[in-house]
């Protein structure tokens, strides 16, 4: 093993620089290739864009590094470990590397079924960690460190994590099983028997966030969440019937007030914000009650965050029709009638009618 000489040491520092230069060439292309991907409709050109972009520095750096190791004199010990640790630097990086374009893919094939308003977290987490891991162990191994020992040390310890983290497990396990069921998915309306309502944002591994009317965020543990009884507004389509509850007076047409309401309801549905065109009005009298007959009317609507609006128009161009047509909405009365001590002519307990 003889000194290394000035040759050598100038062409290793000449690869060790072009290498550096090859390496922001590529990352240069690279991140224009990553933009113009972004410019097309097709997602899967966007990961291996950005794959590439990712690799391009380790992949040119490690590459002269190697070169200028085996130009340079080094005994074959030095020599071995440098292998290891180039090897093992290049799989740390296409370890993570892989990581982000295995879970964009996941990320896009979740997209593809479950919409473009979605926004799941937890496959995207559960994928990232599975390749780390596994990126891990092969590069521990590329080091010459016998993995058979640490993954029975795994075992055993992931038990005791498990009884640990017994709570943190049943979330992440709720939280794929409300996902594979798919019983709701991101941007449902949905409403829990706990209270609990709102738009679904985000399921990630430990908990389901939810958007209220108010725009406040509620997040709730996947447990408790798939123990909840659940109504989902959304499905199984997204538009849906709005009952509105009206009465009218005793005295009153109904075959002309069933007529007035519908016209009503379809002038609502046409000219409104998140009404269902054309949707058939529905009128349905139900009750005798004690100062009017109440009947309940159907409508249609696109969403269920739109029934306050449609309601809000309903009511109002209902009350001002019904007064431009005299149909009255009767006031609650109620008869009371009262024993008196005297007695009438015919000797029985008179009584005293309070309308």
């Amino acid at each position: 093993m003889h000194e290394p000489s000035l040759t050598e040491i100038v062409t290793s520092i000449s690869v060790v620089v072009g290498a550096l230069v090859l390496a922001v060439v590529l990352r240069l292309a690279a991140g224009r290739l990553n933009r113009r991907a972004g410019d097309t409709r097709w997602a899967w050109d966007d990961l291996v864009a950005k794959l590439l972009h990712d690799l391009a520095i380790p992949a040119a750096l490690t590459g002269g590094g190697w070169i200028a190791a085996l130009i340079l004199p080094l005994d074959p010990e030095t020599k071995n470990i440098v292998a290891k640790v180039l090897s093992a630097a290049i799989i740390l990086c296409v370890t993570f590397a892989l990581a982000r374009l295995i879970a964009g893919i996941v990320t896009s094939v979740t997209l593809a079924r479950q919409g473009p308003d979605s926004s799941v977290t937890i496959f995207g987490n559960i994928t990232r960690v599975v390749v780390l891991g596994i990126g891990m162990l092969v590069m521990l191994q590329s080091l010459g460190v016998s993995i058979t020992p640490l993954l029975g040390a795994l075992g055993v310890g992931g038990l005791a994590v498990a009884l640990a983290l017994q709570d943190t497990l049943a979330n992440l396990f709720a939280g794929v099983h409300v996902l594979a069921s798919k019983t709701m998915e991101p941007g449902d309306y949905i409403k829990l028997s706990s209270g609990q309502e709102g738009y679904v944002v985000d399921i990630n591994w430990r908990n389901t966030s939810i958007r209220t009317l108010s725009d406040n965020i509620e997040v709730i543990p996947n447990a408790e969440f798939s123990k909840s009884i659940l109504t989902n507004f959304h499905r199984p389509a997204q538009d849906m019937s709005l009952l509105v509850q009206a009465s009218v007076a005793y005295e009153s047409d109904l075959e002309r007030v069933e007529k007035v309401v519908i016209e009503v309801g379809e002038e609502v549905m046409n000219e409104v914000e998140g009404g269902v065109k054309d949707a058939e009005i529905l009128v349905r009298f139900h009750t005798f009650a004690e100062s009017s007959i109440d009947f309940t009317v159907i409508l249609r609507i696109n969403e269920f965050g739109e029934q306050f609006r449609i309601k809000h128009e309903f009511i109002k161009r209902l009350h001002r029709r019904f007064r431009a047509e005299g149909i009255h909405i009767p006031f609650p009365m109620r008869q009371i009638v009262m024993a008196d001590t005297g007695l009438d002519g015919n000797g029985r307990p008179r009584t005293v009618v309070s309308g």
